[in-house]
């Protein structure tokens, strides 16, 4: 609607079960399908070899922080773009729109000067193999250069997600992740008659599926998101909304780099046993994707829930919001720690052609981790709530807590005095720490923020 119109949202009037589940539902199977697109990506390019698959590898702190960026400002300008709209406060909805493309273009600038200046030098330090280090600089150069398919994409389903319409991300992302699982192989081995364009050719199918996302999430806002305007006419940035943006992204932003941090440290600890080790965590993270995956999309649907009636001041409507995502997400952690529980060989074998030696390892390591699924659930809601309600650095503080105070302290004692056998068991003991961080964080800002809300 225009700001002339001033009817009521959807995430005001709404049944809450009904508001969630249609909100969340279109996220969560988009996020499903880039996780399926993770496993996909790395199985074409190991089919290359083995220098390939590890230069794509040594990109992804690169493009985690890329991610980190682009989804921790995503987040400042959904918190507080739905909760200009809960408080009927449409130019500042709009300019927090606007502002945030802004912030998305400056963004995409920086990582291709990044992208052109940097890629050869980052993996000459990493390694001084010739081909590791050619196949390394090409996929980073290009996905830096076109990082504006991340970082639009990402906003621009950010707004949608703000207004509710989050049925136009799930085909956004969906069309996107599928558009780069099809041209995978066409551009990796060169079929059809277009030439082999080997490790380059996986990074100009990601970034394609990227840009043709980015158009369709421009359409959807231009065409189907009547309550705020884009138009960059006459725009000047605001100083006060992006430090407003900010203020909620940035500790998203730390929060998602530190998790870098924490699988490089992992990684060292557990290639003091094996490189077989550090594989087997780097299966489970592909594995726990469809798990944790889903949990993420559900928030992303919550999050514009509780920003927008903590603006509109209800505070049944958010109560209930929390207490439904906290028993949704425990709902599919417990499937997912069955799964994990019961057929975890039969997953590494079927999906990763795993040897006897790496299910030797594999399967006690999947067994023990998962444990930390039945906390996980209502930490990863917390730490979503914290951040709608403008509280991003709680988030930061259970995270930093989490993986830098217990995982890799407790993960580099247990390996020195116990062996490997005992190394998993740092992160059931991490989610321990954190459900009870969060469970205290998340009562404290109750108490603060929601229970002075008069209904």
């Amino acid at each position: 609607m225009s700001q002339t119109v001033q009817t009521e949202n959807k995430m005001g009037i709404m049944p809450i079960p009904k508001l969630l589940i249609s909100m969340s539902l279109p996220m969560m199977i988009s996020m499903l399908v880039q996780a399926l697109y993770n496993i996909v990506d790395s199985m074409f390019v190991a089919k290359l070899c083995e220098e390939a698959l590890t230069a794509v590898s040594l990109a992804f702190p690169i493009q985690t922080l890329m991610i980190s960026v682009a989804s921790g400002t995503g987040v400042g300008i959904n918190a507080l773009l739905s909760r200009n709209l809960g408080e009927k406060n449409f130019k500042g909805a709009n300019r927090a729109a606007r502002n945030g493309i802004f912030l998305g273009i400056i963004s995409c600038i920086v990582f291709a000067v990044i992208g052109i200046t940097c890629s050869h030098a980052f993996f000459s330090a990493q390694t001084s193999d010739p081909l590791i280090v050619k196949y390394g600089t090409q996929y980073m150069t290009i996905i830096c250069v076109m990082s504006v398919g991340i970082f639009m994409q990402i906003t621009f389903e950010r707004l949608l997600q703000s207004t509710g319409k989050t049925i136009y991300n799930m085909i956004t992302q969906g069309l996107g992740a599928i558009i780069n699982i099809i041209l995978d192989p066409i551009l990796i081995f060169g079929l059809f008659g277009l030439p082999r364009l080997e490790v380059a050719g996986a990074a100009i199918a990601t970034v394609i599926g990227q840009v043709i996302a980015v158009l369709l999430s421009f359409y959807f806002n231009i065409k189907k998101n009547r309550e705020i305007s884009i138009n960059m006419r006459s725009f000047r940035p605001c100083k006060q909304t992006i430090s407003a943006i900010y203020r909620v992204g940035v500790p998203s932003i730390i929060m998602q780099s530190i998790g870098s941090i924490t699988t490089f440290g992992m990684n060292k600890i557990l290639l003091m046993f094996s490189s077989t080790a550090a594989t087997v965590y780097g299966v489970y993270f592909k594995l726990q994707s469809f798990i944790f995956m889903p949990v993420f999309g559900m928030n992303n649907g919550m999050i514009p829930i509780i920003a927008y009636n903590y603006g509109a001041g209800h505070k049944k409507r958010i109560t209930d919001t929390i207490r439904m995502s906290i028993l949704i997400a425990i709902g599919i952690m417990i499937i997912g720690l069955i799964i994990f529980q019961t057929i975890p060989g039969f997953l590494m074998k079927a999906l990763f052609n795993a040897s006897e030696h790496m299910l030797s390892i594999g399967e006690p390591a999947l067994r023990i981790i998962s444990l930390s699924f039945l906390f996980a659930g209502f930490c990863i809601v917390a730490g979503s709530v914290f951040q709608a309600l403008g509280n991003g650095v709680y988030s930061l503080l259970v995270s930093a807590a989490r993986q830098l105070f217990v995982i890799l302290p407790v993960a580099f004692i247990f390996a020195k005095l116990f062996g490997l056998h005992m190394v998993w068991w740092a992160i059931p003991i991490a989610e321990i720490v954190s459900v009870i961080l969060s469970a205290l964080l998340l009562k404290r800002i109750y108490r603060i923020k929601v229970k002075p809300l008069e209904n």
